[in-house]
């Protein structure tokens, strides 16, 4: 029988072999379709953030200006001379290559480290080029090779500053000589300017670096994001119209190469925009006035216009030029101004016992009590027993017989002592309320709200004891415990000077605005005999009594001077005071000043030394008047919106 041998073409156990890797070769199929086609997307987003790098650059702050659209505060090129790093790779390269060769060929047991050598090869380089603007410019400064270090660890993509803030005579030299193109270049920055030195310093404030700017308005959120240093408001109106006067931040997007330095051309580019401009109410001819009539001494300030509340000057000594804390401040700076004491803002957040201004809140509050006529008279022997304690005049002088006329223009502390008992102190807190002075006035500054008007309840309450008679004589002349500010002291008199008991001042612009701001006027109720019976006094006071300094030839002029006594360093010093409205017949502009005496237990008064500078103040403003032509242009500076 014969045997026939069969053999399969094929191996069944091959067939799974085949079937598994047709299954692998699907399965990677479709994670290569999945990464390509569904996840595209995302790998390019990936690859975006690895190799871009954004820069944001802050837009240049808004104007603010006077009333007239003079600039108080602007922006002026900051000039320096820079290194663009990205332009140095093969510099650097060669600098360390042949820094490494030096080691070698010393034969050092202890060689520095890669990262020094790195270091130490950028530093020689960055030197080299500072050589070349020593050169030209005749100076000797020295690269940094820590400073170095820090920005290219942290600001690789900006501009290395060498040499900053050029004189415009260095930036025309640079200019000359430096090439068109290259590495070394001068860059053009945007920083503050004031004109006016420390004109209104308080008032207009000043900016610090700000390396937060906003930016959601530029491309590129997820990109790592480099910053050129802008600047924030940190004092006055700088601070608290930030938003308005901060500009539109710009922004550049860069590929850069695995070192990360960027490869031009910029992938994107946004241009920053200048901030809204900012019109104050201020009128710098009135502020400079102030400003030199107050050199040397040390107080505040405030000018009122009467027919809208707005501040035409805002004054504090000491104080500091504006210009030496831009771009950026020295401790120096810093310690010498607070040694001064010039940081403190004397005319907002000075607070004095206001002395005999007072006795016009307290000829108020007699007269709607009804307690006595402005024709009735009182008896002045140069003092007044109170219990079993004299109060003396001002002037420990005898006035005799005194009505409210005289008692004003006089300063008669005794006639008002009776005044004060008279009325009681609910009458006169009341009526020092009814003028606002216990709350801060509402200005757009930054304001105190430690201002007091006492009260039994108060005197009750600070643990000092019940009130007696000898608290409400001295209230009534504005001695104890009342403390206010010059510009409450200001908005007072613009009050009264309108016939009105509230004035919310403001320190910006506003054609047609109401004194009060939104609130309701609030008249002063008082019957148009006695009111102008007080007038008459305040016009006394500078005609024939303690104000004569202030008299300004051709113009009526309504005021009150006062001397105060504080406790400063633990010596007892004089606070001389004057306040003041003029026109009479039609008032438009009403002063206040406050000024703190030198010496202790010196005689220091208002008539004598707040009196003159407000003269100066009126006689520029009335002057002013005199020179403004009738009609014509005004070209100004708009406020945006």
């Amino acid at each position: 029988m014969a045997i026939v041998e069969s053999k399969k073409s094929y191996d069944p156990r091959l067939l799974l072999f085949y079937a598994l890797l047709g299954a692998l070769l699907l399965i990677l199929v479709a994670g290569l379709a999945f990464r390509q086609l569904v996840r595209t997307d995302e790998y390019v987003e990936r690859e975006k953030v690895q190799n871009q790098r954004r820069v944001l650059i802050p837009g240049p702050r808004g104007n603010i200006t006077d009333r007239e659209g003079r600039v108080l505060v602007g922006n002026r090129a900051r000039f320096s001379a820079v290194l663009h790093l990205a332009e140095l790779r093969l510099e650097f390269r060669r600098e360390l290559i042949q820094i490494v060769r030096n080691y070698r060929q010393m034969e050092r047991e202890i060689r520095p480290s890669g990262r020094e050598l790195e270091s130490l090869a950028r530093a020689a380089v960055a030197q080299r080029y500072l050589d070349r603007v020593n050169r030209i410019l005749g100076r000797t400064d020295r690269v940094d090779p820590d400073a170095l270090d820090r920005h290219i660890g942290q600001e690789l993509l900006l501009p290395y500053i060498l040499v900053d803030d050029l004189s415009p005579t260095e930036y025309a030299r640079l200019l000359e000589q430096l090439p068109v193109r290259g590495p070394l270049q001068v860059y053009n920055a945007s920083m503050r300017s004031y004109p006016y030195g420390s004109a209104a310093a308080h008032a207009l404030g000043y900016v610090g670096a700000n390396d937060e700017l906003p930016a959601s308005d530029i491309e590129g959120e997820d990109l790592r994001t480099f910053h050129i240093r802008g600047t924030i408001g940190k004092d006055g109106l700088e601070k608290v119209y930030d938003d308005q006067l901060q500009g539109q931040t710009g922004g550049i997007i860069y590929r850069v190469d695995p070192a990360g330095f960027k490869i031009d051309p910029p992938l994107y580019r946004q241009k920053p925009q200048q901030g809204a401009n900012l019109m104050t109410s201020l009128d710098i001819d009135l502020q400079l006035v102030a400003d030199r009539a107050m050199q040397g001494l040390v107080g505040g300030l405030a000018v009122i216009e009467v027919s809208s509340g707005e501040v035409l000057a805002l004054c504090s000594k000491p104080d500091y030029d504006l210009n030496e804390l831009s771009p950026r401040m020295s401790t120096a700076t810093f310690k010498r101004i607070n040694d001064e004491g010039g940081w403190f803002n004397r005319a907002v957040n000075g607070l004095y016992p206001p002395g005999s201004t007072f006795k016009i809140v307290t000829s108020c509050a007699a007269l709607r009590a009804d307690v006595i006529s402005p024709a009735e008279q009182l008896t002045c022997n140069g003092y007044y027993q109170v219990g079993t304690r004299l109060f003396e005049c001002h002037d420990r002088h005898a006035h005799g017989q005194v009505d409210l006329r005289k008692a004003l223009a006089l300063s008669c502390n005794v006639y008002y002592y009776q005044l004060g008992l008279e009325a009681g102190v609910d009458a006169l807190a009341g009526e020092a309320r009814r003028f606002h002075l216990d709350r801060p006035t509402g200005i757009e500054l930054n304001e105190t709200r430690r201002m007091n008007v006492p009260d039994p309840a108060w005197k009750k309450k600070t643990g000092a004891g019940g009130w007696n008679p000898g608290d409400t004589a001295n209230m009534s002349i504005g001695q104890g415990a009342l403390i206010f500010s010059p510009l409450q002291m200001a908005c007072m008199i613009a009050s009264f000077a309108r016939g009105d008991s509230l004035t919310v001042p403001t320190i910006l612009h506003q054609p047609g605005r109401s004194p009060s701001g939104k609130f309701p006027r609030v008249p002063l109720e008082l019957s148009a005999s006695d009111y102008q019976a007080v007038i008459d006094g305040l016009e006394r006071v500078i005609g024939i009594g303690t104000g004569k300094l202030a008299r300004v030839e051709g113009v009526r002029v309504a005021g009150k001077t006062g001397t105060a006594q504080i406790k400063k360093d633990g010596q007892n010093l004089n606070v001389a005071w004057f306040v003041c409205f003029a026109p009479v017949e039609k008032p438009e502009i009403a002063i206040a000043i406050a000024l703190e005496g030198g010496e202790p237990d010196v005689e220091y008064g208002g008539g004598r030394h707040g009196a003159p500078v407000a003269r100066a103040i009126m006689q520029e403003y009335f002057a002013k008047k005199e020179r403004r032509p009738a009609a014509g242009p005004v070209f100004r500076i708009s406020p945006q919106p």
